[in-house]
């Protein structure tokens, strides 16, 4: 885990990316922010919070049910910021890029990314 400091406010487990500061990741073409951590505690803007960089399983307190056990996880779109879907981006240009992968209905896998970033063309 390291610490960094909020651009954006998040709630612990979420999906993070950086876009002119630390923030929630989001799929949506035009305003992706590219997965690249997980939050390990909740914060708000200019808080300096623990997140983590690498393989992270979530789960275990109800922010997550009804996963299906080894489908895909990706960056959620929308106005779903910071979440996690089964249902991979296909409009142009949203980032398309498996984050990682249910374990069970409760429980997700999830694999920050390093590699350059990746949008549906």
């Amino acid at each position: 885990p390291v610490k960094i400091t909020l651009a954006g406010a998040v709630v612990r487990g979420d999906a993070i990316g950086y876009s002119t500061g630390w923030k929630q990741a989001l799929a949506t073409a035009g305003s992706v922010v590219q997965l690249r951590g997980v939050e390990g505690e909740s914060g708000a803007i200019g808080d300096v919070i623990t997140a983590f960089f690498g393989p992270c399983v979530l789960g275990g307190d109800d922010r997550f049910s009804g996963a299906t056990p080894g489908a895909a996880v990706y960056v959620a779109e929308g106005s779903d910021n910071g979440k996690y879907t089964e249902t991979a981006p296909t409009t142009q240009s949203d980032a398309d890029q498996q984050v990682g992968v249910a374990i069970s209905a409760t429980e997700l896998l999830i694999t920050p990314n390093v590699e350059a970033d990746h949008v549906h063309a």
